[in-house]
């Protein structure tokens, strides 16, 4: 059996997107039009539908991970380095309302689900989010 392992992941986020967009499982916000991504973006995302690629590369993110994941560890996973012309490259971490807002959405679709580890939260894939990365990624290796 085909899982979200075995295919290109580059393709599975792209129709894991697609099938978020169609199922209605995220909603973008109306200021994502307008916010940038990261403190060490310069512009708003070019793309019209990047808030379901950044979002089923959350869920295929907690698919791949063992353990459950929170939003700071989001936050570096999806931050760059800014070109400082003066002193450097420095890095700096993505912007927490973006993933906090698409994590909450993925929450309510059922597709992820809250966990405490130790003493503080992180989120995990449900199987009904496994369920639907697999049959994303047996849908690509066709």
């Amino acid at each position: 059996m085909i899982k979200g392992y075995d295919v290109n992941q580059i393709e599975l986020v792209r129709a894991l997107s697609k099938e978020l967009e169609e199922k209605k499982s995220l909603q973008p916000p109306v200021w994502s039009n307008f916010v940038k991504t990261g403190a060490s973006k310069d512009r708003v995302p070019q793309e019209s539908n990047w808030w379901y690629m950044r979002g089923a590369s959350i869920l295929r993110r907690l698919y791949m991970s063992p353990k459950p994941i929170g939003v700071n560890r989001l936050r570096k996973i999806y931050g760059t380095t800014e070109r400082n012309r003066y002193s450097g490259k420095h890095f700096k971490q993505a912007g927490g309302a973006i993933i906090r807002k698409l994590l909450q959405q993925l929450e309510s679709s059922e597709l992820i689900k809250k966990v405490k580890v130790d003493n503080h939260y992180g989120r995990r894939i449900t199987n009904k989010g496994v369920s639907l990365v697999d049959k994303v990624a047996k849908g690509i290796s066709k």
